[in-house]
């Protein structure tokens, strides 16, 4: 029998609109090498390596009646020229045009009636560079069945990879009546899964209720909470905003300052919002904070069966955005999050780094999939941070020389922010609603700014370097730093 979606996978399809598409990506930039990359390349690899991850090639089946939960299936009509797509990009390839491109690539939803990914070859770069966007459903990737497609296609060196065929034939799906009998089967032998289920929606149903209570007026010292600048109704667009940094300078402030790599990229984060929201007047008090929603890696219990989906945890981290010092500010996310690290269960950044493959795509998504689980406490914007490693990774023979996250958007955040740091470089990958989230470039800067504070406060003789905001800017290599997942 087909395997049924999980509680939270068909949470993930049931709840999918028009302004809230359930997919994270990946953008990776590719230098030009001896081998010529292009799109029959790419259709090439994928076809070599899909078979590592097969529900790739699998489509959501719905039971007649909605009697029990869907099932993945093997799409008879599988065509991978579908899902492996081309764009490019008019003279001279600019990388705010590429960035406008994947904003709007980006706010498109899947089709539900087929296989939940596309990969897109982005041609036309300055300087001949290349750039691939992968995108993949949340209902897709959960760590332990599926990991991301990115990361089975991403190679240690230039060499081919010899992968044997797989002899990939798809299995016949089952007709409605047995998607109906089964699911009945199911529910009388297992009673307490099928109420497990019903429980799971209750419950995202009263987060669902909780978050519009949050978004009337609060009056009266009892609020604890009171919605920010990124809790906003989303609108069926998004922009997407991209920032390039230097692994050693995290280090650098590190070095001088205490705390860990994690703790430098949250507080140059805070120092960014508060930037943005300064240039945007908005009003900035000492004791304006916002709440993060950060998924964190753990180590699983002694014996227990491990997977990138079952360590991976949130966390709630108050963001001081009205410090104006930058290194008390990230003293205070440094003590916000020590409680984390003396439990013993943190997992180290060169851990997760020397992970096989491209960990960094699959531990986003299982980040984003956290968040989700976590919606029901108030929290202004989501933070994932994953370490990679810091030898530079191969697709089909072609070095990436940059690789950004994007995590998709929760009902009601209208930001989120991922961070991944690969062969000495940090890329910030900003997501933000189009309409709610205003000069989202701004706070593209302002990032870039309050790191540059962070790094004169460790080093004030240090020159500060040229802004590396824009795809295609290669970084020099450095060890890993502390990060979370």
């Amino acid at each position: 029998m087909p395997r049924r979606l999980d509680a939270l996978d068909a949470a993930f399809l049931d709840e999918e609109t028009s302004t809230t598409p359930r997919q994270v990506m990946t953008l990776a930039v590719i230098e030009p090498g001896e081998r010529t990359f292009d799109y029959d390349t790419l259709v090439r690899v994928v076809n070599e390596r899909i078979g590592l991850v097969p529900r790739y090639r699998q489509r959501v089946a719905t039971v007649p009646g909605h009697v029990g939960p869907p099932v993945w299936v093997d799409d008879e009509a599988f065509d991978l020229t579908y899902h492996v797509r081309r764009s490019g990009l008019p003279a001279p390839g600019t990388s705010a045009a590429l960035r406008e491109l994947v904003s709007r690539l980006i706010a498109r939803r899947l089709d539900v009636s087929r296989p939940l990914w596309e990969a897109y070859v982005i041609e036309g770069l300055e300087d001949g560079r290349v750039a691939v966007l992968i995108k993949s459903h949340q209902a897709l990737v959960d760590g332990s069945v599926t990991v991301d497609l990115a990361q089975v296609l991403l190679d240690e060196t230039p060499r081919d990879r010899d992968v044997p065929p797989d002899g990939w034939v798809p299995r016949a799906g089952p007709g409605s009546m047995s998607l109906v009998a089964r699911s009945v089967i199911d529910t009388a032998l297992s009673p307490r899964r099928a109420a497990s289920r019903v429980t799971a929606r209750f419950d995202r149903l009263q987060s669902a209720v909780g978050k519009v209570v949050q978004t009337l007026p609060v009056v009266g010292p009892v609020a604890a909470y009171a919605a920010g600048p990124f809790n906003r109704r989303l609108s069926q667009h998004r922009r997407y905003v991209t920032v390039s940094t230097r692994l050693d300078d995290y280090r650098l402030v590190r070095d001088a300052h205490g705390g860990t790599v994690n703790d430098v990229m949250l507080s140059t984060i805070a120092g960014g919002i508060r930037g943005w929201m300064l240039n945007q007047a908005m009003p900035v008090s000492d004791s304006t904070r916002l709440r993060a929603m950060v998924p964190m890696s753990v180590a699983a219990p002694d014996g227990a069966p491990t997977s990138y989906g079952s360590t991976v945890r949130g966390h709630l981290v108050s963001l001081p955005v009205g410090e104006t010092n930058p290194v008390v500010r990230l003293h205070q996310v440094s003590y916000a999050l020590k409680a984390h690290r003396e439990t013993g269960v943190a997992v180290a950044a060169n851990t997760l780094a020397e992970l096989p493959g491209f960990a960094p795509t699959t531990f986003h998504a299982v980040g984003a999939r956290v968040a989700e689980t976590q919606d029901h406490h108030p929290y202004d914007l989501v933070v994932t941070n994953v370490p990679g490693p810091q030898e530079q990774m191969f697709i089909a023979g072609s070095p990436i020389v940059q690789t950004y996250p994007g995590i998709p958007l929760i009902p009601g955040r209208t930001l989120s922010i991922g961070v991944t740091s690969y062969a000495g470089g940090v890329y910030y990958g900003m997501v933000a609603d189009r309409a709610a989230v205003a000069e989202p470039d701004v706070l593209g800067q302002c990032v870039e700014d309050a790191l540059a504070e962070l790094v004169e406060t460790a080093s004030p003789t240090r020159v500060r370097a040229p802004r590396g905001g824009a795809p295609g800017r290669r970084d020099r290599a450095a060890s890993p730093g502390e990060g979370s997942a």
